[in-house]
């Protein structure tokens, strides 16, 4: 998994067994990877300003980027690429374009999986999003039937809220209950914080550490009213957004609107966009999530250490209690990747992973394309019925 805060790859393995609505399962092993300065220039670059040669070259980068990260990580828990069934591989979006009225979505993942299938000699699921969107969905979020199957409890209303580039919620009903998950994008994550700081900094720094920034800023109510105004947040779901609308260009225009010339300024800055992202979820989950119940909120994703942000969210959703990502029993920034894993699975298993009331698809989905690995590995994909 490569998420929209472009910070490094995050790789799970997991142990799977039993039915793709109740499997048994287990946490091996998880790691990150840091992207080096040259390889996140490389993907900001392409994200920002991409041209045909650079996104050619830069999915094929990527699929060694994800091949080495996936042996680095086998090679920590003592396994063989032999005893893996299968990789799934989400890659890096690049570029994601909802549906419309009268328009289909589009989106754009890069990682090359018939590299990663050749360096590791493992079977690869990759292009996770491209069916649901054919299908007239949102290809967005696709965690709901993982967070589902893994994190259900049998006695609580729990929401999971992802605090990555861009923040998505998914509402889990009680575990055996007949009511349909909720999920959705509720907007921005970390993306603007992230780019934000770099700018206030140089690029020294490239997120705003422990929230200090934004801790010492006052929040520009005006300009904060302005951002909530995106009709994006009056959508009902499905929906689903990226950092087309919630990053450097939005950005651009609040810096080039008013000029940051001091470090104070700056601070103003991230408070106000920290408080923008607190109240987006807010916001969401007055109109839609709260009804519905919820007992806790669980916070996961990279801005779940920005404790200014998480002060933040917690004023905007009290009385609702907050929980970090270490109550799922994982590690807590493994949810993702554990996600894509568990899609990878199921699509072995010719399991659907969307969720039609999640996503706006016409129904389920075998989600996903097969890359084979080495001619020994193939055969996993058959072996057990």
């Amino acid at each position: 998994m490569s998420g929209t805060s472009m910070d490094g790859l995050d790789a799970a393995l997991l142990e799977l067994d039993g039915l793709p609505s109740d499997p048994e399962w287990s946490l091996l092993a998880f790691g990150s990877r840091p992207y080096t300065d040259v390889q996140r220039a490389r993907i900001k670059e392409v994200v920002e300003r991409g041209t045909s040669e650079s996104i050619c070259q830069l999915h094929a980068e990527l699929g060694e980027w994800l091949a080495d990260a996936t042996l680095a990580l086998l090679d920590g828990a003592g396994l063989a690429p032999s005893e893996v069934a299968v990789v799934g591989s989400h890659g890096h979006t690049i570029w994601h374009v909802p549906p419309e009225r009268g328009r289909r979505g589009s989106t754009l993942q890069l990682g090359d999986p018939a590299t990663i299938a050749e360096r590791t000699g493992i079977n690869v699921v990759a292009d996770l999003r491209a069916r649901d969107m054919a299908a007239g969905g949102q290809g967005a979020p696709l965690v709901p039937y993982p967070d589902r199957i893994l994190f259900s409890l049998p006695d609580r209303r729990r929401a999971l809220q992802n605090l990555g580039g861009i923040g998505n919620v998914t509402w889990l009903p009680p575990r055996g209950s007949e009511e349909d998950v909720l999920a959705f994008d509720t907007g921005p994550g970390n993306a603007l914080l992230d780019l934000a700081a770099e700018r206030a900094t140089g690029g020294r720094l490239r997120f705003d550490v422990d929230g200090a920034f934004a801790a010492r800023g006052r929040v520009d109510t005006l300009l904060l009213r302005r951002l909530l105004s995106d009709p994006f947040f009056l959508r009902k779901p499905p929906r689903s957004t990226g950092r087309e609308r919630f990053g450097h260009a939005l950005l651009d225009a609040v810096i080039t609107e008013r000029p940051q010339a001091t470090e104070q300024h700056w601070a103003d800055l991230l408070a106000t966009l920290t408080a923008f992202t607190a109240r987006s979820i807010g916001d969401a989950y007055r109109r839609w999530v709260i009804p519905k119940g919820v007992d806790e909120v669980v916070l996961t994703g990279g801005g779940a250490k920005n404790p200014e942000l998480v002060r933040r969210i917690a004023e905007v959703l009290d009385p609702v209690p907050l929980a970090l990502a270490e109550s799922l029993g994982i590690h807590p920034d493994a949810r993702e990747a554990v996600a894509f894993a568990v899609l990878a699975w199921a699509h072995l298993l010719g399991a659907p992973g969307n969720v039609p009331t999640v996503t706006g698809a016409r129904g389920p989905r075998v989600l996903g394309s097969f890359t084979p690995g080495t001619p020994a590995a193939v055969s996993v994909r058959f072996s057990g019925g």
